[in-house]
């Protein structure tokens, strides 16, 4: 059990940084810092100087790349393949000479835990990429090459816990993992928005009318006998009874202008949500990548909502904005104040 404990838990590792791991482990063995028991001599030949300096020098360039944002990303995607394989390869250095059989079981069991992990650490890194500042990158790197370190002394002193905690890692992955990546694919929604079309501010803009295609089909469920006013594609990101990161559109029909429909569909099914704005405030925030539209109580006391707009879309929130404000009987900037700022969940 101790030898599948260490096996997988080196494969774990190896999917976050394969180059420390080896690095690392080598250098313990070489010097002596740590005394391998017989089960696991086979582990001797990554204490081997040419491996140690190989690995040394690739975990160097890591170390570099992986503070830069958006080249860590790139980095991450090349070693989509080489982190697994290398974690299998450990996984099978620790077995040393076992029934052909036991080899393949755990060959297939330490790549699919290095996937899991360097899958985990691809798609932190994505959604930190997105944030403005590289600090963030930067924390991630030092926090992984610690948790790195950490875990092989884990391993070393007790396999069966390191394996433990590891399992409930990646079971906390995957719990999280819809909410991550569609968190990621909304921020690289937005970027590429930014990066590609630009917010023209000066140019008359108009509120669409038309749904989208794929929600019309949404919007006809709904059996609403109204007529529409506008229909803007937005992301929700935050709101009682909206999961965040949809991709919907946010709808306003002229027979009832206090309130709104959110659509969208969300794991493959429709969803929708109505809006009651009678006593809320609006205001629009503009953000790096987006330009988001909140919905505050005036009394300070129930559910808060804030949809996110791409930044090209700037014009058409503070239409929206000067919309609704004015069937709700609002007046005063479109900006947003410090009582309307509310922290959306892209």
């Amino acid at each position: 059990m101790n030898l599948l404990a260490v096996a997988l838990g080196l494969a774990a590792l190896a999917g976050v940084n394969l180059y420390l791991t080896v690095f690392a482990t080598g250098l313990a063995i070489h010097f002596h810092w740590i005394t391998l028991a017989p089960d696991y001599q086979s582990l001797d030949v990554l204490g081997n100087p040419w491996v140690i300096t190989i690995a040394g020098v690739l975990y160097f360039l890591e170390f570099l790349a992986d503070k830069i944002p958006w080249v860590d990303s790139i980095w991450d995607a090349v070693h989509t393949v080489i982190r697994p394989i290398g974690g299998a390869l450990l996984a099978i250095q620790v077995l040393g000479h076992s029934s052909p059989t036991f080899t393949v079981i755990v060959a297939v069991l330490g790549g699919g835990t290095s996937l899991v992990s360097h899958t985990a650490k691809t798609a932190t890194r994505l959604a930190s990429n997105t944030s403005p500042e590289p600090f963030s990158n930067i924390a991630l790197s030092f926090g992984e090459d610690v948790a790195v370190v950490g875990g092989l002394a884990l391993i070393y002193h007790n396999p069966i816990i390191a394996l433990s905690i590891f399992a409930i890692a990646i079971a906390a992955f995957f719990y999280f993992a819809p909410k991550i990546l569609r968190s990621i694919k909304a921020k690289l929604w937005l970027a590429w928005k930014k990066l590609n079309v630009p917010a023209y501010f000066d140019i008359p803009a108009e509120l669409p009318i038309a749904l989208p295609k794929k929600l019309v089909a949404v919007f006809s469920a709904q059996q609403v006998d109204q007529t529409t006013a506008w229909a803007v594609p937005c992301l929700s990101g935050r709101g009682r009874g909206i999961p965040a990161n949809l991709f919907g559109a946010l709808v306003a029909m002229n027979e009832e202008p206090r309130k709104l429909l959110f659509i969208a569909r969300k794991n493959g099914r429709p969803f929708a949500q109505s809006i009651d704005l009678e006593g809320m405030r609006v205001a629009r925030e503009p953000k790096f990548l987006s330009e988001n539209l909140n919905m505050v109580p005036a009394s300070g006391k129930g559910a808060r909502y804030v949809f996110i707009f791409p930044r090209a879309d700037a014009a058409k929130v503070e239409l929206i904005v000067e919309y609704l404000r004015k069937h709700l009987g609002q007046d005063g900037p479109v900006g947003v104040d410090s009582d309307l700022k509310a922290t959306a969940t892209v």
